[in-house]
C-alpha cells in the first residue's frame, strides 16, 4: 500500500486533486512507497495568496509572540527528532544516526532564531542635528520561497524558514520530489507550536513548480541549494523577475594533507567525510591532496578503514545507506566507469557491493581512486557519491594551485600539525568555508554557510546574521518632534547646524 503526500495549504493537507504525481521509493529496497502530488502553476499562485494574506498579520505579531513560536517549534522538534529522522532514512536512505544528526544540525538554527528579538534590534542616534534623531529598523519581505535539494530534506529548509518566520515573513517550501514527507511532518509541528495557519507552507512539485516560484510576482526572495547548473537557472531567473535570491550551487571539496599530519586522524576523516551519507553531500570531501610522500601511507590506512565499512539498509545499523534514486546510481557508477577508463587507479571498487538489505536497493559501496589527474572526469566533476579520489602533489603550493584553480569553491580542508601553514593556507585558499583539522567545516548557525565561485550565486550566504539581513528590508528614519515655539518656515537648504 501505498501513501499520498500532498501540499500543506493554510495549515493543512491540500484538498484538491493533482494532475500529475511522482512516485516515491524506498532506496534501501527499491520498494514504492508513496505517491507525491505535484503543483500546477495555478496551485503555486493557490498557496502564495494564502501566504500573503498570513503574512500581512504575522508581520505585524509581536518580537515576543515570534519568538514564543518559535521556542515552541524547538521543543517540539526536538521531542520528535527520532520520528523525523527515521522518515528522512525512509525517503532519502541515509542511516539513522546520520538523519538524526541532519536534524540537530537544522535545529540548531531554530535556536539561533529564537533570538529574533535581538536580531532584529535597529540602532538609535539621537540629536544628529538640532531636536533631530535617526534610527534603523529591518521588516519583513512578506512571502519567500525555499526550494530544498533531496539530501538535507530537512535541515537545508531549516538553514532558512526558522529565520524568515522569525522575521516576520510567511513561507512556501518547495521540497525534492524524491524525498518529500519530511516538510509536511514538519509542516504539523509548526501548528502544533501555534504558528498562524498560511504563514508556512508546502508545496511539492517539479520545474513547474519551482518556474511557477521564480515568476510570481508577490513571492520576493528565493532561497535555493542543489547542483550549480539549476543554481544559475534559478539566480538567473529569480534576479530577473526582481527577487532576491540565494543559490548555493555544487561543490568539489579538496583535503590538503601535508607531511607532518596525523595519519590515523586523515584517514579517520577521510573516511568520515568521504562517505557520510554515501557521499551526498555538498561538504563531502570528494579529493584527497596528499603532499608527498604521505599518498602510500595514509591510502593504507583508508583501505583498512574501509574494510571494515557496512553498507546496507539504514535502519539496521550499517555505516552508510543507498544513493537515493536508481538514475542516481546508475550515474555514479559511470562515473567510477569514466575514472577507470582515463586511467586512474581504483583501488577499492564499490560497483559490487554486497549490502545489508531486503530487495534491490540502490547501493554502491565505497570506492577509492589513486593517481587521479586533474584532467579526468572524476576530478573535475561532482560525481555527489561515495567516491574518494586521491591526487599527489609535490609541494604545499602545488597543492595549494590545485585547490584554487578548481571552479567550485564550496569548502576545503588542512591536515597539519603546522600552525603556521594552517594559518597560510585559510588566507590563501580561494573558498568560502575552510576547515583546520576538520574535514566538513559546516558552520554553526550563528555564522554563515556559503561557498565562493561556482559554488554560489547571489551576494548573500545561509543563515547568521546575513541570513536575518537576506529575510528583511532596512529602514532608516530621521525624526524630528517640533518644539511649539519653533522658528517657523525657512525656505533654505537644511544643514546639520
Amino acid at each position: 500500500m501505498t501513501t499520498r503526500i500532498t501540499h500543506w495549504i493554510d495549515g493543512k493537507p491540500w484538498s484538491g486533486k493533482a494532475e500529475r504525481t511522482s512516485d516515491v521509493f524506498n532506496p534501501a529496497t527499491g520498494q514504492k512507497t508513496g505517491e507525491v502530488d505535484l503543483a500546477s502553476t495555478a496551485v503555486m499562485a493557490e498557496a502564495v495568496a494564502v501566504a500573503k494574506r498570513a503574512g500581512k498579520e504575522w508581520a505585524n505579531a509581536s518580537l515576543t509572540k515570534r519568538a514564543s513560536v518559535l521556542f515552541a517549534f524547538r521543543e517540539l522538534l526536538n521531542a520528535r527528532k527520532e520520528d523525523l529522522a527515521a522518515i528522512i532514512t525512509a525517503e532519502h536512505g541515509k542511516v539513522l544516526s546520520d538523519a538524526l544528526g541532519e536534524v540537530i544540525r537544522g535545529q540548531e538554527v531554530v535556536e539561533f532564531a529564537c533570538g529574533i528579538p535581538h536580531l532584529l534590534k535597529g540602532q538609535y542616534s539621537e540629536s544628529v542635528s538640532t531636536g533631530v534623531d535617526v534610527y534603523s529598523m529591518r521588516q519583513p519581505l512578506g512571502v519567500v520561497g525555499i526550494i530544498s535539494p533531496f539530501n538535507f530534506p530537512a535541515m537545508v529548509p531549516m538553514w532558512f524558514f526558522p529565520i524568515a518566520i522569525g522575521a516576520g515573513n510567511a513561507v512556501i517550501v518547495k521540497p525534492s520530489e524524491k524525498d518529500p514527507s519530511a516538510q509536511n511532518f514538519i509542516a504539523q509541528l509548526w501548528k502544533e507550536a501555534g504558528l498562524p495557519d498560511g504563514v508556512f507552507n508546502v508545496v511539492h512539485g517539479d520545474k513547474e513548480s519551482v518556474d511557477a516560484m521564480l515568476e510570481h510576482p508577490d513571492i520576493k526572495s528565493i532561497s535555493f541549494v542543489g547542483s550549480t547548473p539549476i543554481a544559475k537557472y534559478i539566480y538567473e531567473t529569480g534576479t530577473k523577475n526582481g527577487k532576491r535570491v540565494q543559490a548555493l550551487g555544487g561543490a568539489k571539496n579538496h583535503m590538503l594533507v601535508l607531511p607532518d599530519a596525523d595519519l590515523d586522524l586523515v584517514a579517520d576523516a577521510a573516511i568520515n567525510a568521504g562517505f557520510g551519507s554515501a557521499g551526498e553531500r555538498c561538504m563531502a570531501i570528494s579529493v584527497l591532496v596528499a603532499v608527498e610522500p604521505v599518498a602510500d601511507p595514509t591510502i593504507a590506512k583508508i583501505v583498512d578503514r574501509m574494510g571494515k565499512l557496512t553498507t546496507g539498509d539504514g535502519t539496521r545499523g550499517c555505516d552508510m545507506g543507498p544513493l537515493v534514486t536508481a538514475q542516481h546510481r546508475d550515474k555514479v557508477k559511470s562515473y567510477i566507469e569514466a575514472g577507470v577508463k582515463e586511467g586512474a587507479n581504483i583501488v577499492v571498487d564499490g560497483r559490487n557491493v554486497e549490502p545489508n538489505s531486503d530487495g534491490e536497493g540502490y547501493f554502491i559501496g565505497p570506492t577509492l581512486f589513486d593517481e587521479v589527474q586533474k584532467e579526468m572526469s572524476i576530478y573535475k566533476e561532482e560525481i555527489f557519491g561515495p567516491v574518494l579520489s586521491v591526487v599527489r602533489v609535490k609541494s604545499y603550493a602545488e597543492g595549494l594551485k590545485l585547490i584554487n584553480d578548481h571552479p567550485y569553491g564550496n569548502g576545503t580542508a588542512i591536515f597539519t600539525n603546522d600552525g603556521g601553514a594552517a594559518r597560510r593556507f585559510q588566507n590563501e585558499v580561494e573558498v568560502g568555508m575552510v576547515g583546520v583539522n576538520v574535514p566538513i567545516p559546516v558552520p554553526m548557525a550563528y555564522f554563515s554557510f556559503g561557498g565562493w565561485k561556482a559554488s554560489l550565486f547571489g551576494d548573500t550566504h545561509a543563515h547568521g546574521m546575513e541570513g536575518v539581513h537576506f529575510f528583511t528590508r532596512g529602514k532608516v528614519v530621521t525624526s524630528r518632534w517640533l518644539d511649539p515655539s519653533h522658528g517657523g518656515i525657512n525656505l533654505g537648504f537644511p544643514t546639520n547646524g
